[in-house]
């Protein structure tokens, strides 16, 4: 057999955007319990089916594969609290929500962006996961949009779209923060300092702008992101867009990989490049981003997902 690098190959895995869910269901006891998976997806419309991942390791495990049924509840954008919570062993995970009894019987948070209560269908073993199927009971779709989750950070498109549209025109400058195996791409500049790859937006899309003309000019595939920064240069007299992006594996034609901890922020070319950097830092280590809106002296970070 094929061996892997777990850590690597979760790592693979996560470059998945997914949806987040608090998965419930009640012990034999009668008590409510729950946990945060994003291992989620519809299965079939006739029948209604869907199926949920759940670690054998998991202490919810013989609860959960012992119950009748489950609930999945999508969470909306501003329920990241309630994701970590259930995420964490917290000792009273349900006084930190809102819900009630589900049509079949498990937890549902009304305030979610849609919630489905299921029939236990099969569960069906998987290496060191279970599959469980679930054949659906009743289900809420509040219209709410749901909280985004990639490589480790939870994202809010609807947020991250608004910032962008409020920015963009041809004199707009888009700039990526690309990293890569724990390392940020900078790129030289004249007098030999470093600067975020950046590019003119000109009549284009940001994503497009910085796949196509980034790729080209640092000879590397760039995979834009998600937004992290709207911001105008008021003494440039330009706005500009900064994207959080990956790089495919080969050497750049101009500039180099800096580790995260090791970053010339002594020698970039501008301050508001410094300042997005050490954010960059700082928030991934939390795996928790936000959007900065402000100019290139004074702005504020909008998380990602408001508390509820």
């Amino acid at each position: 057999m094929t061996s892997f690098d777990p850590r690597a190959l979760r790592d693979a895995f996560g470059a998945f955007a997914t949806g987040v869910t608090v998965v419930t269901t009640r012990t034999a006891e009668g008590g409510p319990i729950g946990f945060t998976a994003n291992s989620f997806a519809s299965v079939s419309l006739d029948p209604p089916l869907l199926l949920v991942c759940l670690a054998k390791t998991s202490r919810n495990y013989a609860h959960v594969t012992g119950a009748s049924g489950f609930a999945v509840n999508i969470l909306a954008e501003d329920q990241k609290d309630v994701s970590n919570t259930f995420a964490r062993p917290v000792e009273d995970r349900f006084s930190a929500v809102d819900w009630r009894d589900g049509p079949v019987g498990s937890p549902v948070f009304p305030a979610a962006a849609a919630w489905f209560d299921c029939t236990t269908d099969r569960i069906v073993d998987a290496g060191d996961h279970a599959i469980l199927i679930g054949r659906v009971g009743g289900f809420e779709n509040s219209g709410r949009n749901g909280l985004g989750y990639v490589r480790g950070g939870y994202f809010t498109p609807s947020l991250e779209a608004k910032a962008a549209r409020a920015a963009t025109n041809e004199e707009t400058i888009v700039s990526a923060v690309v990293e890569r195996a724990g390392e940020i791409l900078l790129v030289s500049e004249a007098d030999g300092r470093f600067a975020l790859p950046g590019t003119m937006l000109g009549e284009r899309d940001p994503v497009t702008a910085i796949e196509a003309d980034l790729s080209e000019r640092l000879g590397l595939e760039i995979a834009a992101g998600y937004l992290f920064s709207v911001f105008e240069d008021r003494a440039g007299r330009r706005q500009n867009i900064v994207y959080r992006s990956v790089a495919e594996a080969g050497e750049p034609k101009t500039g180099r990989f800096f580790p995260l901890d090791a970053l010339p922020m002594d020698r970039l070319a501008t301050t508001h490049a410094a300042d997005i950097l050490r954010r960059f830092v700082s928030e991934r280590a939390l795996g928790n981003f936000g959007v900065y809106v402000g100019n290139e002296t004074a702005g504020q970070v909008h998380p990602l997902a408001r508390k509820a």
